[in-house]
Order: structure tokens, then sequence, then C-alpha cells
């Protein structure tokens, strides 16, 4: 249950363009994402390692650490050996940040919601 939400949290941040042009809820869901954006790194780091934790859940994984990497970009490089290999293909993966975001909040409630299994 908590990469779900992990997912939803990340997937707010990532989507954050978009959510405004949502009818009713969207300039909440901004207000919320923006003030949660501020920790966008801390939510990378623990998406990447709920991510790797819970490899049970496979696609909750994979978008977790997808998500995280996206998030956690700024730290990438300071990690030896492999860290500017990593910061390359999250910077990659950033130009697709909004799909990526709108990916994770679905498979985040449909995950709470006990759809996927």
């Amino acid at each position: 249950m908590i990469i779900e939400i992990v997912n939803i949290v990340a997937g707010l941040i990532l989507a954050m363009g978009i959510l405004p042009s949502i009818p009713a809820v969207g300039a909440s869901l901004e207000k919320v994402a923006k003030w949660l954006g501020r920790f966008q790194t801390i939510i990378g780091v623990i998406a990447i390692i709920l991510g790797i934790l819970y490899f049970g859940d496979l696609l909750q994984s994979i978008v977790a650490i997808v998500a995280g990497l996206i998030l956690a970009m700024g730290i990438l490089t300071s990690i030896p050996a492999i860290g500017k290999d990593i910061a390359k293909v999250a910077k990659w993966l950033g130009g697709f940040q909004t799909i990526i975001g709108v990916i994770a909040i679905i498979l985040g409630i449909l995950g709470l919601l006990g759809f996927l299994v």
C-alpha cells in the first residue's frame, strides 16, 4: 500500500503542469503538488528505495523507480562511478515527466483500490 501512495505523491509532483486543467479540484491539487515539490529530492530517493524493496509488485515498482529517478535528478551525480550515467538517463526521462506523472497517479490509485494485484 505504501508504494501506491508514493507513486501518487511522485505523480502529483511530476504532473504539476497539467493539474490546473482538471475541473473542480485542479487548483487545489496544484497547491498540494507545489508544496510537495519542495521535498522532491527526498520523495525521489524514497520512491527509488521502495521501488527496489517492493519489487514483487513489478508495475508499481518500475513506475516508482522511474519517477524517483526524475525527482532525484539533482543528487544522482554524487553517486560514485555510475552517478553521471544514471543522471543522463534521468535527464532523458525528464522529457516525459508529465506523462510519467499521470501514469504514476493512475497506477497508484488503481493499486489502492485493489484493481492491480
